[in-house]
Order: C-alpha cells, then sequence, then structure tokens
C-alpha cells in the first residue's frame, strides 16, 4: 500500500484589513519566502497610507530577513505598532533596527595638488605647536634654575658630574674617531682639487679654517644629538611611564629641578671641550694625510696652520658649543616629557628628539654663520 502523501507545511499568508488597518502575517516569513512577501506586502500597502496595526499572533517561524521586512513597513508608515509578537519575534525586530544605519561613504580622494598642500600645512602646523612648546619648556627650565637659586638649594653637582662622565668622557671615542676621519677627507679632498693649480700647501687653510670655525663643532653637535639627546629622551620617558615622575611631584620635589637642570648644565659645559678636542684631532688627521700624501712636514704644517687660522674663528667655534649644547638637552628632555600611553611612545620621542636637536643645531649654525660675517669676521 503506497505511503499517504504528507501534508505541506504551511507557507507565508498576509491580509488586510483595511477598515481596521490591521495587516496580519501569518505562517512563516523567512529568506525562503522573502521575495513572495515583499511582492504581496507591496501590493496590500499600495492601496492603504498611514499607520498600521501589524498582527504577528499568526506568525510559526521568523528570521532576519522576515523581521527586516517588518521593520521596513514600521519604519515606513510611522506610527504603526506591532500586535501580540512573540518575546523571540520582538527581540529579533529590535535587533535588526539597531542595526538599520546609514553606512558611513569613504570620502572621494582629494586631487594630488590639494592632498600635498594639505599634509604640507599639517607639517607647518605641528612644527608652530612643537616650536612653541619647546619655547615653553625653555622658559619652564630657566624658572627652574632660578627657583632653585633662589630658594638656597643650588645645583645637584653630584647629579652634574655623572651626567658630564656620560655625555663627555664617555663620547671621547666616537667623537675623537669621527674627527680625525672627518680631517682626513678635508684634506684628501681639498688635495685633489687644489692640485689642478698647484696650490696643495692651501689645504691647511682649508683643514684649519673649516674645523675651527665650522667643522669642529657642527659634527660634534650632531654627534651628541644623536647619542645624548635620544639618551635623555629614552631615560625621562622611562621614568614617566614607570610614574617616578609623578612620584617626584608628590613627594615635594620638582622633576625639571632634578632630571633636566642637571643634564642641561652638564652638556653646556663639555660641549666646548668635546669641540676643542674634536678640532684638533681633524686637525691631527688633516696633518698626517698631509705629511703622508703631499710631503708637508708637522712642524711646517703647524706654523702654516699659526699663521693663518686667525684667533678669531678659534674663539666664533667655541661660542657656539653652549648654545648647541643647551638645545640638545633641553629637546632631548622635553621629548622624554612628552613620552605618554605605552613603550612605543618612547621610541616615537627618542627618535623625534635625535631629528628635532640636528634640525636645529644646523639652523642655529646658519644662523651664526651670517651673524659673525655681518659683524665682519670673515
Amino acid at each position: 500500500m503506497p505511503d499517504s502523501p504528507q501534508p505541506e507545511s504551511p507557507g507565508f499568508h498576509l491580509s488586510l484589513d483595511q477598515d481596521a488597518r490591521r495587516l496580519s502575517l501569518a505562517g512563516r516569513l523567512g529568506i525562503a519566502e522573502a521575495g513572495r512577501a515583499e511582492t504581496e506586502l507591496a501590493a496590500a500597502l499600495g492601496s492603504v497610507a498611514g499607520a498600521l496595526e501589524i498582527d504577528l499572533s499568526g506568525l510559526e517561524r521568523l528570521d532576519t530577513v522576515g523581521a527586516w521586512l517588518i521593520h521596513r513597513t514600521l519604519r515606513d508608515r510611522p506610527g504603526s505598532e506591532l500586535v501580540a509578537p512573540s518575546p523571540q519575534a520582538k527581540l529579533l525586530i529590535a535587533e535588526v533596527a539597531a542595526a538599520d544605519r546609514p553606512l558611513a561613504q569613504a570620502e572621494p580622494p582629494l586631487p594630488f595638488v590639494v592632498r600635498e598642500l594639505d599634509r604640507l600645512g599639517l607639517y607647518i602646523i605641528t612644527f608652530c605647536q612643537t616650536l612653541i612648546a619647546g619655547l615653553g619648556f625653555i622658559g619652564l627650565t630657566i624658572v627652574s634654575a632660578w627657583q632653585a637659586a633662589k630658594s638656597g638649594r643650588g645645583v645637584r653637582w653630584r647629579a652634574v658630574t655623572v651626567q658630564m662622565e656620560q655625555v663627555g668622557v664617555n663620547a671621547l671615542g666616537i667623537v675623537g674617531l669621527m674627527s680625525f676621519l672627518i680631517g682626513i677627507v678635508l684634506a684628501q679632498q681639498g688635495a685633489v682639487q687644489l692640485r689642478q693649480f698647484g696650490a696643495e700647501v692651501f689645504v691647511i687653510n682649508l683643514v684649519g679654517r673649516a674645523t675651527f670655525r665650522e667643522l669642529g663643532i657642527l659634527l660634534t653637535a650632531i654627534m651628541v644629538a644623536g647619542r645624548s639627546a635620544s639618551a635623555f629622551a629614552a631615560q625621562i620617558g622611562s621614568m614617566k611611564l614607570a610614574e617616578e615622575v609623578d612620584a617626584m611631584r608628590t613627594i615635594g620635589l620638582d622633576p625639571v629641578e632634578m632630571l633636566v637642570l642637571p643634564r642641561v648644565i652638564a652638556l653646556v659645559l663639555m660641549m666646548p671641550l668635546l669641540a676643542f678636542y674634536a678640532s684638533i684631532l681633524a686637525i691631527v688627521g688633516g696633518g698626517l694625510f698631509a705629511w703622508a700624501d703631499l710631503g708637508i712636514p708637522p712642524a711646517t704644517f703647524a706654523q702654516r696652520l699659526r699663521e693663518v687660522v686667525p684667533m678669531s674663528d678659534f674663539w666664533i667655534g667655541l661660542s657656539k658649543a653652549p648654545v648647541f649644547g643647551a638645545i640638545i638637552a633641553i629637546i632631548g628632555c622635553h621629548q622624554g616629557f612628552m613620552v605618554s600611553g605605552n613603550a612605543e611612545s618612547v621610541g616615537q620621542r627618542t627618535t623625534l628628539a635625535v631629528v628635532q636637536a640636528i634640525f636645529i643645531v644646523i639652523v642655529l649654525d646658519a644662523v651664526f654663520a651670517v651673524f659673525y660675517t655681518a659683524l665682519g669676521f670673515n
């Protein structure tokens, strides 16, 4: 005997009572019925306007697609309300309604010229903000130094001595090697060019004046900026992340007086010494090359050096050193105090300290060159 056919499961049914303005939904309303349900809803709702009562008491199954159709009907007809929804249907429709919000559209890309001008403007704004913050930190350092002197606490010379060893004594090796090699390169390149005119003896003028007036202090400042400014930023930044700076304030200590002043004083005192040391080693390197390649004996080199290099070049070079030292120390300490968030900020601020210190040193060196030239020290 053949099996009797199974009854079909009920589908979707829709009825609209225009007098009562009640829309009754029955059966299943899911993704399988969505196409037919949308067509029937559009046909039924086209003949009636205004708010409706949507009766869900006859619904047996409802999924997200069906909930969206019901929510859209409620949304498009303000004032409509649900009648006899099950808790599950009510919750599902509420979740669909919460997800119904406009999608943020990506702005079209700007033209290349406009985009680059926008970036340039952002850089200028950032530069101005950094400059203002740096000037404020310089003022804060001066005020802290004045308050320390006025209160009688004075300078923490033990901390200054430790910093002088780190930024000065420990830097002698790398600064000396760099300056010695720069002296050799400067003499070699000068000899190559001057040999064309039979004027190799003027290599002494080139090495002597360039070293004492510009290269000795400038290259030393760049090396110290890369070595000490990064160290200051990393040290103070790590202390700030560990909340040691806040602990100093809590117990009544001034972090600027404790951390910044010793470093600034140490670099101001050590930079002239490092600059003089670097200049001498650059002269030694240039003299050895002149002796080995050009046949100029050391005695002749030294005598000629005394004749062609005025003392003004020596003092001009040394006069820049304390300024460069103070700027490098202040920039490094300032970037250390700007550390916030996590350890990644330490690396970012350390990089900024080196870049800013080298940039400011080069700018100040150009300002000094123009200034001394205007005064007649050629």
